[in-house]
């Protein structure tokens, strides 16, 4: 797949490749769906600050483009069959309070500014038209708020739900016991492993300061170097070790099952993954800037990615341009809302 970044979604072009996109139609399952937050652990990470725990969440049969449907009851022999054709959304998350400052954070846990709120719900209404069947955040406040404050938008009007499976007290504290109240709930999972590159001892110094301390060419070799740490941190390359294997493992047997994805979380984490899906060698993948608060979309169909660009809102035009499963998941919405 042809290498492409995210300057393209807010107007400057980064290469005159381009992915081939084929309007090939999809069929809209009418039937019911079931959404089952049923999670079981898969591994922890121990941080100073708390305790994350990946967990896979059910692979329950859920429809992709048609989340609008009633609800079916409890019978596992109404299974439906798997579309060929989910939406996957990465999106970076807003501004943070150390981004402003201009500091060095990593994995420092700091929350999104004003700014960075608003630049997540206007991410959230860029999206609004886009069926979501399950979130995946970093562990790290700024990325989890930014999903929130985005899901606010949806015309689906369903609740991000962060799924608590670090201990079995947390999961059984955290338990819904209301079958109707599952199935307008989105299940969200944290997981350490698309956090942020840890950027070691640069963490909380201010960039402009380090570049005068250290120089210029040695700070831009630490920060946009591929397989250059800065002292005691994560190179990109290891970081997308992690990330990606985190995605393939993970995220994507949900989209080869039906689920449409929506991923919150930070800019080397995300170029790692759109490196992957991409196809991008290790020079592109450090030439790729990533705005935060701005949606991606990619379609995946027929095992491949194909990159679609930002949705622009209020309207449908530009790079969110239809899909047919898009175009009639919209129109769900607008008979149900109007």
């Amino acid at each position: 797949m042809a290498a492409a970044v995210f300057h393209q979604a807010i107007g400057t072009p980064y290469s005159s490749l381009h992915h081939e996109f084929r309007e090939n139609s999809l069929r809209l399952n009418s039937n019911s769906f079931r959404l089952e937050i049923g999670v079981s652990r898969r591994g922890c990470h121990r941080s100073d600050q708390r305790n994350f725990c990946v967990v896979q969440a059910s692979t329950s049969q859920t429809s992709v483009f048609d989340p609008v449907s009633s609800p079916s009851t409890n019978n596992t022999n109404n299974s439906k069959k798997k579309s060929n054709e989910t939406a996957l959304i990465l999106m970076r998350h807003g501004e943070s309070l150390w981004n402003e400052k201009n500091l060095f954070t990593g994995c420092v846990d700091v929350p999104l500014t004003k700014k960075g709120v608003e630049e997540a719900i206007e991410a959230g209404k860029r999206i609004s038209n886009i069926p979501v069947d399950m979130i995946y955040t970093s562990a790290l406040i700024r990325a989890q708020m930014t999903a929130m404050l985005a899901m606010t938008q949806h015309r689906r009007r369903k609740v991000p739900i962060i799924i608590h499976n670090e201990s079995e007290q947390a999961r059984i504290w955290s338990e819904i016991f209301s079958e109707d109240t599952k199935k307008q709930s989105i299940p969200v999972i944290a997981a350490w492993q698309l956090n942020e590159r840890m950027y070691g001892e640069l963490q909380g110094l201010n960039k402009q300061e380090t570049a005068d301390r250290y120089g210029k060419e040695q700070v831009h070799e630490w920060r946009r170097s591929y397989d250059i740490p800065p002292p005691n941190g994560e190179s990109l390359e290891m970081c997308a070790e992690r990330a990606v294997a985190y995605f393939k493992d993970q995220i994507e047997p949900q989209l080869l099952s039906g689920k449409n994805v929506m991923i919150a979380a930070h800019g080397n984490s995300l170029r790692s993954i759109i490196m992957y899906l991409d196809k991008l060698t290790s020079q592109e993948v450090i030439s790729l800037e990533l705005s935060t608060g701005i949606p991606m979309l990619y379609i995946f169909k027929e095992g491949k990615f194909i990159r679609r660009g930002s949705p622009v809102a209020p309207t449908e035009a530009g790079v969110y341009a239809y899909t047919r499963g898009l175009a009639q998941y919209r129109q769900k919405l607008d008979d149900m809302f109007h």
